[in-house]
């Protein structure tokens, strides 16, 4: 008799997406998961180790130090194809940080894995997209040097959600709230039809990211609520503990109010900017 193979479980399928280093296969394969995820199986208490190769990366970009990656001007084609590169990197990146967090953490309520996961879908169309704007002129992604500095905080946080959600959604993916809208401007005045088109997707970009940093927001403040702390207080203590960068202004407060930010949190962030 046969063996009866053992179903399908989200966490586990999440976890081999990330371990992926083929960019585009792991686009594919994130959005599939996403796709069938109402019918998988989830271990939500199940503790999985942390095997070696997180996360799955393909051989180009070459990595450095944001110190020793150059900065090139938006005005001639090659300095706007290395923005736009730099926009893609941290979009790839970001499929990464959503499926982390999907496969990582035990003992979370089902709706937070499948949350994470239509994060994960997002960045990946995201990354999906600036990628296919590259080609059109005449670049890929790996064409130029990236940076590492996404994902050095998914490692900082790995051993706690709280810290986690706190300050990898909240902290480094809403600072593309308030940097995005002066982006934008800059490609206007570039005028070209490259750099338009990217506005375009930058609009695309900045409606979800409102979520996902919304997504961030609830679950932070779950887990508060769990452990009986006070939300503005952990968060200052947080980000003191694990070395958060310090935000830059003008803060995107729109945006911010419409991911969930309440207004002692915006003025705390704001005296701080």
């Amino acid at each position: 008799m046969t063996a009866t193979p053992p179903p399908a479980e989200l966490r586990q399928l999440a976890l081999q997406a990330l371990l992926e280093p083929d960019s585009q296969q792991k686009v594919l394969i994130t959005l599939c998961l996403r796709e069938k995820s109402a019918t998988l199986l989830i271990a939500t208490d199940a503790n999985f180790k942390a095997p070696a190769g997180l996360p799955g990366c393909p051989a180009r970009p070459e990595l450095r130090s944001h110190l020793d990656v150059p900065k090139r001007s938006p005005f001639t084609p090659e300095g706007l194809a290395a923005l736009l590169h730099a926009l893609t990197h941290i979009e790839f990146n970001a499929i990464n940080l959503a499926l982390d967090a999907v496969w990582r953490f035990a003992g979370m309520p089902r709706a937070y894995y499948l949350d994470w996961l239509k994060v994960a879908a997002e960045e990946a169309q995201h990354f999906s997209l600036l990628c296919a704007h590259l080609q059109t002129m005449g670049y890929d992604y790996g064409d130029f040097p990236a940076h590492t500095g996404l994902w050095d905080m998914t490692q900082k946080t790995e051993g706690d959600v709280l810290a986690r959600m706190a300050l990898v959604p909240r902290t480094l993916e809403a600072r593309g709230l308030d940097a995005t809208p002066p982006l934008q401007a800059k490609l206007r005045k570039v005028g070209t039809l490259e750099a338009l088109r990217a506005v375009d997707i930058l609009d695309i970009i900045l409606r979800d990211e409102i979520g996902h940093v919304a997504t961030g927001n609830h679950w932070y403040r779950h887990l508060c609520a769990l452990r009986g702390l006070d939300p503005l207080v952990t968060y200052t203590l947080l980000a003191k503990q694990y070395g958060a960068p310090r935000l830059k202004g003008p803060l995107n407060l729109a945006a911010r109010r419409d991911a969930g930010f309440d207004e002692a949190e915006l003025a705390l962030l704001s005296a701080n900017a």
